[in-house]
């Protein structure tokens, strides 16, 4: 039998859930996300991809721009007596009083093999730790940061140049699948729900502008790991001539080079890194210019014998 479910979820990782969620025959009886927010140049208010999704498939809406102590929104949901409350990147913590609310509990979706990576950002993360396999679980929200019981787990291969864009499509499809699959479980009652082992937890915390920041103390390997993983924000980025720098593709070579200091090496662009080891940049953006291949970079720049990138 088809769930009644309040769905909450603001970003396009969690449009595949709700749109599976649909087709597979579960009334959604009500779409929660983030208020349309102001973006570009215009500062324009821009809904969220779950809003656009929602409009499309014709369902009932609600933006609060606070849910915990909201008379109206917990009113609201309590009428509708949901089965579930489906969780999926929403951005908000869920109070208790929603956690008490629907017997099947609050389900939430998260982009990793739980108990490692907790929090905001864990694609990103993963792929910057060098993992090369991750996941999605789906688990019971409780009071606590990423902590509920574990329902179900799937892995999915990380690849050597997969980057949080190109691997967070295909987690966000396996995660829809994997929430029909545990609504169906839950249903049949063939879903023992694990506690997780807080001794293995890692922690994925949101992101800042300077976890981009390169230090080439670092070796080439956990640079181009980081460099894949903030992609789109924070990036990585350096200083090059008093101005920022943005490396925008590189990759690992057998080269020692001192760490920061930039060699031309025929039409490639190196620099030293940690250990020993060098990255070849492919592709970059000074501070005001357009992105450019480092074969033009080192035209236009000519960069000196032992300049350095990461001084002001």
């Amino acid at each position: 039998m088809p769930f009644d479910i309040i769905f909450c979820g603001t970003p396009r990782f969690a449009v595949p859930t709700l749109e599976k969620l649909v087709a597979a025959g579960h009334r959604v009886e009500l779409v929660v996300t983030q208020p349309d927010r102001p973006k570009g140049r215009g500062l324009e208010l821009v809904a969220s991809p779950v809003k656009e999704s929602a409009v499309r498939l014709n369902l009932p809406i609600t933006q609060p721009e606070r849910i915990k102590n909201n008379e109206e929104f917990h009113a609201e949901l309590s009428r509708l007596e949901p089965d579930a409350i489906i969780v999926v990147g929403y951005g908000r913590i869920i109070p208790e009083w929603m956690l008490d609310l629907p017997p099947n509990g609050n389900i939430n979706l998260h982009a990793s093999l739980l108990p490692k990576y907790r929090g905001a950002a864990p694609i990103q993360w993963a792929i910057a730790q060098g993992e090369t396999i991750t996941g999605v679980t789906t688990m019971r929200i409780d009071a606590g940061l990423d902590t509920g019981d574990i329902l179900l787990q799937q892995e999915l291969p990380i690849g050597a140049d997969d980057t949080s864009e190109t691997l967070a499509p295909r987690l966000a499809d396996i995660g829809a699948n994997l929430m029909l699959q545990t609504l169906r479980g839950l249903q049949a009652g063939s879903i023992r729900p694990q506690r997780q082992d807080n001794s293995r937890a890692s922690l994925a915390p949101l992101l800042k502008k300077e976890d981009g920041l390169i230090s080439f103390s670092r070796n080439a390997s956990e640079l181009y790991n980081r460099l894949r993983g903030f992609q789109p924000w924070p990036g990585a980025y350096t200083r090059f001539r008093g101005k920022n720098l943005q490396i925008l593709k590189a990759k690992p070579v057998n080269m020692t080079i001192p760490p920061g200091e930039l060699r031309a090496e025929g039409d490639r662009l190196l620099v030293g890194c940690g250990q020993n080891t060098s990255l070849e940049l492919l592709e970059v953006q000074l501070e005001g210019k357009k992105r450019t291949p480092a074969q033009a970079f080192l035209q236009g720049y000519r960069p000196k014998p032992g300049e350095t990138l990461g001084a002001t």
